[in-house]
């Protein structure tokens, strides 16, 4: 008899997370949706169950400590004990430096590392006993820095320092970590920058793909394989990596 993992996805309700917890459905997991509001997160779970899956929507703020132990305590004892993480929840608060305020920069910092630290504290136990895990952290091509955004290419380089030490730590347990960093990919969060800065969704998406080697814009779908990947039994020697998603060498 085979045995399903649970899978736990940060940020699930919408976007890349919720590509990603569809893909890992597909892949045979069960599957933790994981949002700031629990009923957000339900559609996602029907759309799981409806093609046969076993999914749970959990409401949490990845930020409170509380919050973050409550919520993997419920997902193992009503889903199974978590093998496979990924720390996808975050947020922008972007201004250029002069103008951003210690709110802003707090905001953003909290939800993408002290989140993916809770996250990953509270699940790592489950994986190291399993003797077999998977941490998979979004980090972003906003690593490498990108104006307006001081504090989300901060808290993205920081993840990628972050995944790289835990695939030091967790290695010999069977664990791995790795990191995603998507370039432009369609989602609410890139429209909402095109309504910010003035321009239509598709004129703001043909100027990205412009750039970009391959000629298009990521989709959801994208990073999600890539998910799929590092999630999977045969990725288990490759750790500590970080994967830019971003359609060439750099965004």
């Amino acid at each position: 008899m085979t045995v399903t993992r649970t899978a736990v996805v940060t940020g699930a309700a919408r976007g890349i997370g919720a590509a990603v917890a569809k893909r890992l459905a597909r892949d045979g997991f069960a599957v933790a949706v994981v949002d700031l509001d629990e009923a957000a997160g339900k559609p996602v779970v029907e759309e799981i169950q409806a093609g046969g899956g076993r999914a749970l929507a959990v409401g949490a703020n990845v930020a409170d400590e509380r919050a973050v132990q409550a919520a993997v305590d419920r997902i193992a004892e009503e889903l199974g004990e978590p093998t496979v993480l990924v720390n996808n929840a975050g947020i922008t608060r972007d201004n250029l430096l002069f103008k951003m305020t210690a709110d802003d920069w707090d905001a953003v910092l909290n939800v993408h590392l002290r989140g993916s630290f809770l996250m990953s504290r509270a699940v790592q136990g489950y994986m190291t006993k399993a003797g077999w895990g998977r941490i998979v952290n979004l980090s972003s091509t906003s690593a490498l820095g990108n104006r307006g955004q001081a504090n989300y290419a901060a808290a993205k380089a920081g993840l990628q320092g972050f995944t790289k030490t835990l695939a030091l730590e967790l290695g010999k347990f069977g664990v791995t970590a790795n990191a995603i960093a998507p370039g432009f990919i369609e989602t609410e969060m890139t429209a909402a920058t095109a309504a910010r800065v003035g321009m239509a969704f598709d004129d703001f998406k043909k100027a990205a793909a412009a750039q970009i080697p391959v000629a298009r814009t990521g989709t959801p779908a994208d990073i999600a394989h890539a998910v799929s990947f590092f999630a999977s039994e045969g990725a288990g020697f490759v750790s500590g990596q970080v994967l830019y998603v971003a359609g060439g060498p750099k965004a």
